[in-house]
């Protein structure tokens, strides 16, 4: 019942993603700049397509596609659109095939930005390179047919409710393409499910829970009580509910609980998500072999019981 996802990258496979600095591009003339974006798109483009073969082979359910996949799109100088790059027809093709394919094998896709992207600011220059950056991610999203986006609700900023009522103005004058896919999610910081979870209801949000972040950052909800209440908000907009997992590197009684480790503790996956229809995606340094192990784990728990 339980899809459990892979986020960006691989540890041991033969998968990789390439990327490229202003630093780099800026001393190359326009033609030079374009023709090296587009080999490194291309290159993405395929590593992709290797990606989704490669969880769909290890009995992954889903996978977050790293935010640079066309790296510095949006950039004000190094910028450019898929239709400025000479290989801009077989990168889209590529994609197209990437789409079609995780639509056969029931693989969701999904997207994470940069912690840089902050609809609550008030800074007007920060909110516009937000919205940008989150116009290129549905762009992404609709060529390979992802159907999440992923945010946190930024800083506080000295007066949390008036952080999240600009976050509520801005989100409702967004693109339809990045509205209709974007989520919020619980941080370990900042804000908790019971913070979010009254602005995701007002503007019909999906709240992504992330129980790592929940156990670092308590509210008066309980794990149950807040995957319930997250569950909710998905069934609003007729979508399968999306979590994440981690597990502490140094443990629940060490000081500082927040950082990830390389593997998931299957006692760390609450008893109320189990059984239930749920995407969760697995945070952990070792990647795909975490994720194996997990659904192992899961599995022998399962034939346990």
């Amino acid at each position: 019942m339980l899809r459990f996802g892979l986020c960006c990258l691989f540890k041991d496979e033969a998968v990789t993603f390439r990327t490229t600095t202003v630093k780099t591009l800026t001393p190359l003339s326009r033609d030079r700049q374009l023709i090296k974006l587009s080999e490194i798109c291309l290159h993405n483009a395929h590593n992709l397509q290797r990606a989704l073969e490669t969880v769909q082979r290890l009995g992954i359910g889903a996978f977050r596609i790293m935010s640079p996949l066309f790296p510095r799109m949006t950039h004000p100088d190094a910028g450019y659109s898929l239709e400025d790059l000479p290989d801009g027809d077989t990168i889209g093709t590529t994609l197209e095939a990437c789409r079609i394919f995780a639509l056969q094998q029931q693989i969701r896709l999904s997207f994470h930005p940069d912690q840089f992207v902050v609809l609550s600011s008030p800074h007007a220059d920060v909110v516009a390179n937000s919205i940008r950056e989150l116009e290129y991610q549905a762009l992404l999203a609709e060529m390979v047919g992802a159907d999440v986006i992923n945010i946190h609700a930024g800083g506080v900023y000295g007066d949390k409710q008036a952080a999240l009522q600009r976050f509520g103005e801005v989100y409702e004058g967004l693109p339809e393409s990045v509205r209709c896919r974007l989520t919020l999610e619980n941080d370990d910081v900042s804000y908790t499910p019971e913070d979010l979870l009254p602005l995701c209801r007002e503007h019909g949000i999906p709240l992504v829970y992330d129980i790592h972040h929940h156990r670092c950052n308590p509210d008066n909800l309980s794990a149950e009580e807040a995957t319930e209440q997250a569950a909710a908000t998905w069934r609003t907009v007729g979508q399968e509910q999306y979590c994440h997992i981690s597990s502490p590197k140094t443990g629940w009684r060490s000081a500082t609980p927040r950082p990830h480790a390389d593997f998931i503790d299957p006692g760390d996956v609450p008893e109320c998500w189990r059984g239930r229809n749920m995407t969760v995606d697995v945070e952990a340094k070792a990647k795909e072999l975490a994720v194996v192990r997990l659904m192992a784990g899961m599995q022998g728990l399962k034939n346990h019981n």
